[in-house]
């Protein structure tokens, strides 16, 4: 993958329409998670446990084929989320990539097929009605790991029930960016690329903006500057921020979402001009917090700002979506921080930070977000089973 790193970082842009230097990043993360999983192989012990009348032993086996069903996102990175601890834990792998997207996956595969075994690591593509729901349903298979929509992830679980095979989910996210009137109002604010990033095309955006009321006419005026200096345009070019959305049929969802909202955003709200399907970061205030743009996952370029009176309220407010799979929360009060990061009811959490994932601690969703942790040490049982063994004296 690093011999091949501007090759695949090229495909990516042409996948998914991400700027050439995200993609150029995410090849490189995509070859650390490799890394960091075969560095786990040796860790991935059972225990010997002395018990009354013999000993006891636990041994740590693999599963079998997994199915890898991959979102369009992010594809060779959330591929190797899957794969690597799969391989790591003696699996097969079966990947099914998004239709949109399947590009690098392919060539992946390519690069791996005189390095793995014939069989270890293979792909499948078609469409998730077709290829994914056969997948899921093969009594061959006994894992999948899907990442996508809620709606598909409660398809799977329905599908996998009938042979029940192991199942995790990280699927759909509204997630909140909470600002107290302490916190560092530069660097709060300009944390724009939380919810710009990917062009909003990220599971973990900050979707919703809820700022403290004493601050929040100078926290929005400071979000809109920032977000004016985005940078929308040809994804090959050095320089951009936000490449095109995915595909003509996603800018017509997000569009609708605009549209419904039924107020004029401050900024954006708008397709551009462009050989590719491109959107305008939109930012919107006066927006009720059980609204539809306050509570459903848009998956584009598009924030909401709330106010809030006081850190309970702050708290509700974060709380009151379907999902629970990320977030950030700004302050200075470090007690206030580990009180709020314990009260919102979300899988990952950041202190004065956008950052969501990171390789060396667990990713998951709490609700509708999701079943199971993938990433840190935690994933590797998710792709093993572990059995106990009784020997007596």
């Amino acid at each position: 993958m690093r011999e091949n790193a501007e090759e695949l970082a090229q495909l990516e842009c042409a996948n998914v329409g991400k700027p050439i230097g995200s993609a150029r990043g995410e090849i490189g993360y995509a070859a650390r998670v490799l890394d960091y999983y075969a560095g786990l192989t040796s860790t991935a012990r059972g225990e010997t446990v002395g018990l009354s009348g013999g000993l006891g032993l636990t041994l740590r086996e693999s599963l079998g084929v997994c199915g890898l069903i991959v979102p369009w996102n992010f594809p060779l990175v959330i591929t190797l989320w899957k794969l690597a601890p799969a391989l790591a834990m003696g699996n097969t792998a079966v990947i099914k990539p998004a239709e949109w997207t399947p590009l690098t996956v392919l060539r992946l595969a390519e690069l791996a097929k005189d390095i793995l075994p014939e069989g270890v690591l293979n792909v499948v593509t078609g469409t998730g009605a077709e290829a994914g729901a056969a997948l899921v349903a093969h009594p061959g298979v006994r894992k999948i790991s899907f990442t996508g929509s809620t709606t598909t992830g409660r398809a799977i679980m329905a599908s996998a029930a009938q042979t029940v095979k192991r199942v995790s989910l990280e699927l759909g996210g509204k997630s909140a960016s909470i600002v107290f009137a302490d916190a560092d109002l530069d660097k709060a604010a300009g944390s724009v690329m939380s919810v710009f990033d990917n062009t909003g095309q990220d599971c973990c955006a900050r979707s919703r903006y809820l700022v403290e009321k004493s601050i929040y006419a100078d926290f929005v005026e400071r979000f809109v500057e920032n977000s004016k200096k985005l940078i929308v345009g040809d994804p090959l070019a050095e320089g951009t921020d936000l490449g095109p959305l995915v595909a003509a049929a996603h800018r017509e969802r997000v569009h609708g979402f605009v549209e419904r909202a039924g107020i004029k955003p401050l900024i954006g709200g708008e397709k551009l001009d462009g050989p590719g399907c491109f959107y305008a970061p939109t930012v919107f205030t006066g927006i009720a917090p059980d609204a539809e743009l306050a509570q459903a996952e848009v998956f584009g370029p598009v924030v909401t700002i709330l106010p809030f009176s006081d850190e309970a309220e702050a708290i509700a407010l974060a709380n009151s979506t379907l999902y629970g799979l990320s977030g950030s929360l700004w302050t200075t009060d470090a007690a206030r921080a580990m009180r709020v990061a314990r009260a919102v009811r979300t899988g990952a959490l950041s202190v004065n930070s956008s950052s969501s994932v990171h390789l060396e601690l667990p990713f998951g969703g709490y609700g509708q977000s999701g079943l199971g942790r993938e990433l840190g040490p935690q994933a590797l049982d998710a792709y093993s089973e572990i059995k106990s063994v009784y020997w007596a004296e």
